[in-house]
């Protein structure tokens, strides 16, 4: 009797053992029955300065140019809404008031807060319906250049103009004598075959792309169409055109910091025609930014960069857009210098270089290497398919689309690796956007990124192109993952990073339709 115990407990002994090992491959991010229960990080206000703010959500009319004005929806009556402009550490309590006709939220670009205030419709709280009230309050704890805007119905009200921009100052201030924010974005004017204010392209073949694909046996992605942007053709800066752009002002032999803002839809490559340093992207610090002849720095949808330069040039200069869309010459904008007359400031042309991560600081240890042992790897494949039901075009990741992605799941305090890779067979490019954590730029084509440490929150993946990532699980909560050209992520590429055994603290009410792109 005692051998057929010995026997059954070795077999069982086996079987356990096999589980173990079953259960080990399957990375760190299986969720452990017993592990306690992790919450989304708490907002501390003691002893710290609060700035109150009020930001209503309104339709209103907008003067693009003196011949120009356009049915927008807005923050505040202005486009972009309000700065809100804090100090590091300092305490915001924002009150959103919507007096649309739909609801809405905010959500703040880039800043790693409690996931109770990320604005998400459907994932973190429910859209604020009309007529009623919401409160944000956070600690601007990173310091760094963010921006807000709704994230219900993205693809419709950022491209009606609900966003603005968000600067939090370091403690120590910035050390410099101006310090200039400039909002990139582009619209439809309606002078180009499709009226204003019927909403985005809606991301589908034309029909003679449709004829063509039910034709195909098997369906030949290659032959698809990306969405056509051709309808957008009014390009600005700060809300305004060519020639209605208020010229930025500066001293002879000032500091000026730049701090570009693209929330548009579209990469913009915008020519700085003077020596200049990239001293920040995505709000983080470049480490001993390097001297930058004249170039294009390209700023894709969602991304920040913050440049500094010296005004020590003979005369006003131009920044300008080198992008080849129509419509692209209304994007420029003059530096003068104050107490000189304003002289005739030509488009400067230059070598159409665009400096790459590599050269813009010089070389330390960042937080993550290639060499790390990392808890949980994943690969997102970012791909494009036809839905055969609607003859719509979808945007996938490993060929899902959102609400079905499979999440990201990870434990706290794991170490993540993930790699991007643009798979898209229509030639379509996507900033892929992280919410509530930064990441860094670990490779690119299989190649190590060397230079300054490139810590970011939105990359842009280009046809083609792969690229490893890296970041640190350490605010749980349920967060997006997603691309913002939000024409892709409203047809299907988004997906989540879920922290395991998170104590859920949202549930809709049903009370609303909430849309989160």
């Amino acid at each position: 009797m005692k051998k057929v115990i010995t026997i059954l407990s070795l077999s069982l002994l086996f079987i356990l053992a096999a589980c173990s090992e079953n259960d080990s491959a399957q990375t760190a991010s299986t969720t452990n029955d017993n592990q306690v229960k992790v919450e989304a990080q708490k907002e501390e206000f003691d002893g710290k300065k609060l700035n109150e703010f009020e930001l209503i959500a309104q339709a209103s009319n907008w003067d693009f140019r003196s011949d120009e004005s356009l049915p927008v929806w807005t923050f505040n009556g202005t486009v972009p809404g309000k700065e809100i402009r804090v100090k590091e550490g300092e305490a915001l309590r924002v009150t959103l008031k919507n007096q649309l006709e739909e609801p809405t939220s905010i959500h703040w670009h880039g800043v790693p807060l409690s996931n109770k205030q990320d604005g998400i419709p459907g994932i973190t709280q429910d859209a604020v319906r009309p007529g009623e009230t919401f409160i944000y309050e956070f600690v601007a704890n990173d310091p760094g250049t963010y921006w807000y805007h709704s994230h219900q119905n993205g693809v419709k009200q950022l491209d009606k103009g609900l966003y603005g921009t968000l600067i939090v100052e370091p403690k120590d201030g910035t050390n410099v004598d101006e310090d200039y924010t400039l909002v990139l974005d582009e619209w439809e004017s309606g002078n180009n075959n499709n009226p204003a204010g019927e909403g985005m392209m809606d991301d589908t073949n034309d029909q003679e792309g449709k004829d063509s694909h039910e034709e195909s046996s098997g369906g030949n992605m290659d032959e698809m169409m990306a969405h056509d942007m051709s309808s957008y053709d009014l390009f600005t800066i700060n809300g305004k055109a060519s020639g209605s752009v208020e010229p930025l002002k500066v001293n002879r032999g000032e500091k000026v910091k730049l701090r570009f803002i693209n929330a548009g839809y579209m990469a913009h490559k915008m020519h700085i025609p003077v020596d200049y340093r990239v001293t920040h992207v995505d709000g983080q610090e470049i480490n001993n930014p390097m001297p930058q002849s004249p170039s294009l720095l390209e700023i894709a949808p969602g991304e920040r960069y913050d440049i500094e330069f010296i005004a020590d040039q003979k005369g006003a200069f131009t920044i300008d857009s080198h992008d080849e869309m129509k419509g692209a010459d209304n994007m420029n904008i003059d530096v003068i210098f104050e107490d000189e007359p304003l002289k005739t400031v030509n488009h400067q042309d230059d070598e159409d270089l665009v400096i790459g991560f590599g050269k813009l600081g010089e070389n330390k240890e960042g937080p993550f290497s290639l060499d790390d042992q990392f808890d949980i790897e994943y690969n997102m494949e970012l791909g494009v398919q036809m839905n055969h039901e609607s003859m719509d075009m979808e945007w996938t990741i490993n060929n899902e689309t959102f609400p079905d992605t499979s999440p990201l799941k990870v434990n706290k305090d794991d170490k993540v690796k993930v790699t991007l890779t643009n798979d898209s067979k229509d030639n379509s490019v996507h900033p892929m956007h992280l919410h509530g954590h930064f990441f860094q730029v670990l490779s690119k084509n299989g190649k190590e990124l060397k230079g300054a440490p490139i810590i970011k929150d939105t990359l842009n993946v280009k046809p083609g192109e792969t690229y490893e990532v890296a970041f640190l699980a350490d605010n749980p909560g349920n967060w997006l993952f997603h691309c913002h050209d939000l024409h892709h992520a409203s047809n299907g590429m988004v997906t989540l990073v879920k922290y395991n055994n998170f104590k859920e603290f949202y549930k809709s009410s049903g009370d609303v339709e909430n849309m989160p792109e």
